[in-house]
């Protein structure tokens, strides 16, 4: 008679400890990158409106250009002689003269969100007062008929300060 002895295959307990770390791992780089969205999620409105704010501030520099508001020589920071507060300072709506970021700025800008109903001009609207917002525009001269605009805008997301930057060209000739 002979007895054959069979060896039962399955998982050690080493083997099995070794996956669930593993597996652990995983899960918690998933639970990181879940987090990491919908932080960036939270915060995306404020970046656009930086964004947003940012190109306008450009803009307003080329329109005051294009529309002859101020010279050529007044298109600098008021510390080489121009108009253009050199510090950055609260996001204010441009005052008489048109332009941005100027000493004769106004009242601090507002945005208002579209609430629920997803529309604006209804009365679930929340408005959005950009007092913690900060702008600064920096000139600099690269040649007698070129320059470079730096704005620079400040923002507030998550429980951190985050800064946005967009640099533009102008030339002397529009």
């Amino acid at each position: 008679m002979q007895m054959s002895i069979r060896s039962e295959s399955g998982f050690s307990l080493i083997e099995t400890m070794v996956s669930m770390l593993v597996l652990t791992v995983g899960v918690l780089g998933l639970s990181q990158a879940f987090i990491s969205g919908v932080q960036k999620s939270s915060s995306s409105p404020y970046e656009v409106l930086a964004t947003q704010k940012a190109a306008e501030a450009i803009e307003s520099v080329f329109a005051a250009r294009d529309s002859h508001t101020i010279t050529w020589a007044q298109m600098k920071n008021l510390n080489d002689g121009g108009v253009f507060v050199d510090a950055a300072t609260p996001m204010k709506v441009a005052g008489d003269d048109g332009i941005l970021n100027t000493s004769d700025d106004g009242a601090v800008e507002s945005f208002v969100f579209p609430g629920p109903d997803g529309y604006v001009g209804t009365l679930d609207d929340k408005t959005l007062v950009l007092d913690n917002f900060t702008r600064k525009i920096r000139i600099v001269e690269l040649s007698g008929f070129l320059r470079e605009i730096t704005v620079t805008i400040t923002y507030p997301a998550n429980g951190q300060t985050k800064t946005y930057e967009v640099t533009a060209l102008i030339s002397q000739y529009a």
